[in-house]
Order: C-alpha cells, then structure tokens, then sequence
C-alpha cells in the first residue's frame, strides 16, 4: 500500500515537495489556506512534469500517474491518516508553532512530523507538540525537483527513529541527505549561504567591487555554481535577510548581521528576480 504524504503549504517548496514525493509513488495530499494557491501550486508541478517529460526524462504516462497521486485541500484535517508531514510555510515561527500544535492532535502517535524551515530551530517548533521526539527537519532546496540536497536537522529531542524515518523518506524522493547533530539556528547551509551573502553584500554596499566581480570570484576562484549576490536575487533578498536575522537574533554573531543596504532593498521592494530588481536588474 503506498504511504501517505500530507504537505502543508503550496508554495514554490511545497509543491516542489509533493511533485517529488508522488513521482516516487508517495500518495501525497498538498494543503494551503486557499483555492488560488492551491492552483498556483498545482500548475506549477504539472508545468515542471511536462518540461521533463519533453526533454525526455519523464514517460508521459509516468507524469500522469505521478499528477493523480496529489490531491488538494483546504482542510488541515486532511493530514490526519498520513505517515509524514512536511510544512512548508512561511518562514514565522508563530505560524509554525500554530500548525504543529494543531497536527499534533490530529495526527496518528507514529508519524513523523517534518519541517522544511531553512533557519528556525526545530526545537522551538516541536516544543509546540506533546511530541517532540517525532518532530525534525528536512530542509529542501529550490527548486525542490533539481536539487539533490536534504539537510535532516535533529531538534533536542528528535529520536533517532524520527531521524531515520525522514531519512528514509527523504532519500526515498531521491534527495541525497546531511545530518545537522546540533538544532543551530541557520543550520548548516543557511549559516554558509548567509555569511557568504552578508559579506558580499558588504563588499559591494561599501564600493569594494561590483556585484558581477563578487559573484565572478566566488564561480572562478571557488568553483561555486552562482555567485552569492545572484543567489540572494533568486532566492529573494527578503527572505535571505528574514534568514541572516533569525540567525544572528539567536546567535548574536556580527557576521550574520544583515548590512543596511540589505534592508533598504527590501523595503524600496528591490528584492530580486521576482521584482525584476535587486542586486542586478532583471
């Protein structure tokens, strides 16, 4: 019998979440506050399984099978009978809190309860629930379909059992995973990303060197696939400095202290490729 999925938010990380989990034979049901986004989410998936399957890496029959796995709601109650559940919502640790609390009486004693947060600590999600040994995080990459990464992140109390469970299901969506031992804020990613980005942002706020020359150095003399401030325009501006700001709220380390210029950015709405303007111009 195929294992039930419950995804709770159908933004760009949860539907990238459920698109892998049904074509992996997950029966997956995909919940979000509205209709729209639901749609949003949906057409999103169905647009991504037609580019693989015209480039030949998908048989069409397979996305078909994959789509009639996912189901949409509205209704938290949805998640009731899963095995595990991931949130994906907005990254606010009230929202969060609110919808563990919920699913902890909703959901069976045995299923895991994930979060795909990139920066808050799983601790003080699960400390939301009468259970937090089943709470851990399982913090995807964008886009969730391309990028083979899973950082598994145990809170204080995430029993090893859990840790295995997401493991399992993680690795089972074709993700290759890393273990966060210690529930740090940031993690492990999102501190690299993060330090990386503050600095650059430095670099270029105080005249040191153009954007185009920081994000060259960090791809020709590091290797790196995108420089940091393209990273920071494509994941968006706002949410890298939600990001740097919880990080350095809780550790109260300078260097994930967000430069101003960041913060101007984001209130003038320069925050990226979504707005078509932050560090570059789109």
């Amino acid at each position: 019998m195929a294992k039930k999925l419950a995804v709770i938010g159908a933004g760009l990380m949860g539907s990238g979440i459920a698109q892998v989990s049904a074509q992996a034979g997950w029966d997956v049901v995909l919940r979000d506050v509205t209709d729209e986004a639901l749609r949003r989410g949906t057409d999103g998936i169905r647009a991504s399984y037609d580019k693989f399957v015209s480039k030949g890496k998908l048989a069409a029959d397979e996305a078909e099978r994959a789509l009639g796995r996912i189901t949409t709601t509205t209704d938290l109650d949805a998640a009731a009978d899963a095995d595990v559940v991931v949130e994906a919502v907005f990254e606010k640790i009230e929202v969060k809190r609110e919808i563990f609390a919920t699913l902890d009486e909703l959901v069976k004693d045995d299923t895991v309860l994930a979060s795909n947060t990139s920066a808050i600590p799983i601790t003080k999600i699960a400390a939301a629930t009468r259970r937090p040994e089943r709470v851990v995080g399982t913090h995807f990459f964008s886009p969730v379909p391309m990028m083979g990464l899973c950082e598994l992140v145990r809170g204080h109390k995430t029993s090893d059992e859990t840790l295995a469970a997401a493991r399992e299901f993680a690795e089972g969506v074709g993700k290759t995973c890393i273990v966060v031992n210690r529930d740090v804020a940031g993690f492990v990613t999102t501190r690299l990303i993060s330090a990386l980005v503050v600095e650059a942002a430095k670099l270029y706020e105080s005249g040191v060197a153009t954007a185009e020359d920081i994000d060259t150095a960090c791809k020709l003399g590091f290797g790196h696939a995108m420089g940091p401030l393209a990273t920071a325009d494509l994941t968006g501006v706002d949410i890298l400095l939600h990001a740097t700001d919880n990080i350095y709220t809780e550790s109260q380390d300078e260097k994930f202290a967000p430069p101003e210029s960041m913060r101007r950015m984001v209130d003038a709405g320069d925050i990226g490729r979504k707005s078509g303007e932050g560090f570059y111009r789109y």
